[in-house]
């Protein structure tokens, strides 16, 4: 069965943003908003899904605010007039602390995913098909907004459906293709360490593997391996102990030789949260960190479509994983 393509996403986008949703709000379509919550300034932010980019129209306003003990307003806007607010009287999100949104488009309603726990759930007012444009202003720094188009679910029940990012930027400006796939996107807790799990597909030029999780505050290390059957085609191992990020290729169980160049300090802190951004390239992976172009591992194990099992240990929590 043939997938639609998802929408690039939104990189690294200034806020107050407005940008074009193609095609428009569809059934089945899930949008993220990847960012931090400015401790500074402001105590309000808004994610507004709306016609056009005047801001009368706004089929769905999601407006966290951080006061009287923190509650989120959701609301409808038709020809500039405010319907009844709903306050949903709980903060899922902090001041200076990044946040993941997923807002899953369904007939009657949209669902709010804050952090992979389903947060609110906000009942069509209009016809959500108007909605062409995504708006967010207010006290957040976005990464990102990634588009994950209606497609066929996996048959596991187990992983949780749901797009993180399906790009990488190695230069300002520069996207890449997304893939033909859908990602799949296990929730938090499920992941025991270590983590296994399948690449469907393989790796294939355009692919995207993303990770994010959490530094252990006493890590010494901890590595994520794209396998081909016994062979390790790329290893990834930040060593704190050594203060390194080492990359190699293990065939036949012997290493080949180390690469741990890098153009700035060490990405990974212990204690603090992290996405990891494998892209592959036809001639190499392109790997950044939270955002940031890290580095380019050429492929020793050229036979792209049999690496297809992903492992990740040590010490690290996971958080997201899609592949």
């Amino acid at each position: 069965m043939a997938f639609s393509c998802s929408q690039a996403p939104y990189l690294n986008p200034a806020v107050p943003f407005s940008g074009t949703i193609q095609g428009g709000l569809q059934d089945g379509l899930q949008i993220t908003v990847n960012g931090t919550v400015l401790s500074s300034s402001g105590s309000r932010f808004a994610v507004d899904f709306q016609t056009g980019f005047s801001g009368n129209d706004i089929a769905f306003h999601f407006n966290p605010r951080f006061e009287d003990g923190g509650y989120v307003v959701c609301n409808t806007r038709q020809k500039r007039r405010w319907g009844p607010e709903e306050r949903k009287m709980h903060m899922p999100l902090q001041k200076g602390m990044p946040f993941d949104l997923c807002f899953l488009v369904q007939s009657s309603d949209f669902k709010v995913m804050v952090n992979g726990s389903l947060f609110v759930q906000y009942f069509h007012r209009v016809p959500f098909h108007r909605v062409d444009t995504i708006s967010v202003n207010g006290a957040v720094q976005l990464s990102y907004i990634s588009f994950q188009p209606p497609g066929v679910r996996p048959a596991n029940p187990a992983p949780i459906t749901q797009t993180v990012i399906h790009t990488v930027q190695s230069a300002p400006g520069q996207m890449f293709s997304t893939p033909a796939l859908p990602p799949v996107m296990y929730p938090h807790p499920a992941y025991p360490m270590p983590f296994v799990t399948t690449i469907p597909g393989g790796l294939y030029p355009s692919k995207s593997i993303i990770l994010s999780g959490t530094v252990l505050p006493s890590a010494q290390r901890f590595h994520i391996n794209l396998c081909s059957g016994s062979h390790i085609a790329f290893h990834l191992n930040p060593r704190f102990d050594e203060n390194a990020v080492v990359r190699n290729t293990q065939i036949n169980n012997c290493w080949g030789s180390e690469e741990r160049s890098l153009p700035r300090k060490m990405p990974f802190v212990r204690g603090q949260s992290f996405s990891v951004w494998i892209l592959c390239d036809t001639h190499c992976l392109k790997v950044a960190v939270d955002g940031q172009h890290l580095f380019e591992y050429y492929h020793r194990l050229r036979n792209l479509p049999a690496i297809n099992k992903l492992e990740v240990g040590g010490d690290i929590q996971l958080t997201h994983v899609q592949t």
